[in-house]
């Protein structure tokens, strides 16, 4: 495998994690509330539900792959248009806020909202798909256990920025003031890497037509 196969499915593991959404204002509520402890028990019971539908995402795209070019290229295309989609979504959210939750049970909480969450399989297959549809072609079930291994390290890194984070005063203020700011910027993230994914789809076809 590939050093930049290996980094970027670090990094889509990380933004995965990274990218705001329940669970994030889930985190922030709770250590507002409760402090880093209480965030740390919260992202341990979520890298739970992040391995299992990372595991799920990545036996997608390789097997789309193994299938041929064409549908993963396909796929590469949905998943574009769906995080352009979740982008504008983002852009014209109202933003907003919400009591601490999972205050008794943070890591039960965390286990919860990592398993359950709709939009945790879609998501971790546009992320990955957008950030290493570049290296499709070389991908196989051998690699599999590797790129776990890529975005392992990848929410681990992520957790450990956002418990930081979330434990600051600061930073606490911040979001909760200007949190539709923040919203509205990830979701610009959301529609560059949407459009990536576009692009990479439409070379690769235009490549074998």
């Amino acid at each position: 495998m590939s050093y930049g196969l290996f980094t970027m499915t670090a990094l889509a593991g990380a933004l995965y994690v990274l990218m705001p959404g329940p669970a994030f204002l889930a985190l922030f509520s709770l250590s507002a509330a409760q402090g880093r402890a209480a965030g740390v028990r919260f992202v341990s019971g979520h890298l739970v539900g992040d391995l299992f539908w990372g595991t799920l995402a990545f036996a997608a795209i390789i097997g789309v792959n193994q299938l041929g070019p064409t549908l993963f290229d396909l796929l590469g295309i949905a998943c574009g248009l769906y995080l352009c989609w979740l982008g504008i979504r983002a852009l014209t959210s109202k933003g907003g806020g919400g009591a601490p939750i999972g205050a008794g049970r943070p890591l039960v909480t965390g286990i919860l909202f990592g398993l359950t969450n709709p939009k945790a399989y879609p998501v971790s297959v546009a992320m990955y798909t957008a950030l290493t549809a570049s290296y499709a072609t070389s991908l196989a079930w051998s690699d599999a256990p590797v790129l776990m291994a890529a975005a392992f390290l990848g929410f681990i890194a992520a957790d450990i920025i956002l418990v930081w984070a979330a434990g600051l005063a600061p930073v606490r203020r911040v979001f909760m003031r200007h949190g539709t700011f923040i919203t509205r910027l990830v979701g610009l993230m959301f529609i560059a890497f949407g459009a990536k994914s576009l692009w990479d789809a439409g070379r690769a076809m235009q490549s074998r037509a």
